[in-house]
């Protein structure tokens, strides 16, 4: 019998709820009277705060009117990925994770990192680094059915994993967290991309970057509080996308 390499991560003190009460949380957000008469205009909106938020968490300040062109570089490529991230490009996308993930975060990369690479044989490559390489392929084990634990759960450990590994030159947050929206698609967690659990890590900058490190070390504690930020992010988010949605009827 083969044994779910994430399965002990369920048996960490608070993880198993706090990953109950994110999917409850988007579930419920899905069945919003709005959302269920059309929720791309709800998704949308949440693709314009996540785009902001994960560029903020990068460093980049401000906000930008719907009628402005996106000059910053980093700000341009979360909106490209927010934007694959939506209607009949998310189902595009997830259909590509799904079957070869390492595919679907070279794409995610091209959309990040093409205003910000100098070397354009960079884009959607990953640095030519052995453990680097190993641990994608582990994680593409992962998103492709090794593992059945809870989806809030997965997403957080591929959002740690691309996060700590920073497998690309550079643009590697926005992809993590752009990864994690697609676990989230991909397993029916959030499959319209409606939560925006960025704006909750935007604005516990400091927490996320402690956790994320805590995450890397690999320690029991270190996972835990990484994968309880992650899931409260998640059900902060949905929060989020119940604002939204209320905003419409």
């Amino acid at each position: 019998m083969t044994t779910d390499p994430l399965a002990p991560l369920l048996d960490l003190p608070g993880v198993a709820a706090a990953a109950d009460e994110a999917r409850d949380a988007l579930s419920s957000v899905h069945r919003h009277p709005v959302n269920m008469r059309g929720w791309l205009d709800t998704s949308t909106e949440a693709s314009w705060r996540t785009a902001h938020s994960s560029a903020g968490i990068e460093g980049v300040a401000g906000s930008l009117r719907r009628d402005e062109d996106v000059e910053d570089p980093v700000l341009g490529g979360a909106m490209r990925v927010a934007l694959a991230l939506t209607g009949d490009s998310l189902d595009q996308l997830v259909s590509v994770w799904t079957r070869a993930p390492l595919q679907a975060l070279a794409r995610l990369h091209l959309l990040v990192a093409a205003d910000l690479v100098t070397d354009p044989d960079t884009l959607g490559r990953p640095r030519t680094d052995p453990d680097v390489s190993q641990r994608l392929d582990m994680l593409a084990q992962l998103v492709t059915g090794g593992t059945s634990v809870a989806a809030p759960v997965l997403a957080g450990v591929v959002h740690g994993e691309l996060l700590t590994l920073a497998p690309f030159t550079t643009g590697n947050g926005v992809v993590a967290r752009a990864a994690a929206r697609l676990v989230a698609a991909s397993t029916g967690l959030d499959p319209h991309s409606l939560g925006v659990p960025e704006v909750t890590w935007l604005r516990r900058i400091d927490e996320y970057r402690t956790a994320a490190i805590g995450f890397g070390s690999g320690t029991g504690d270190g996972v835990r509080e990484w994968l309880t930020l992650h899931c409260a992010a998640l059900t902060a988010g949905a929060t989020e996308a119940r604002s939204i949605a209320d905003a419409r009827r």
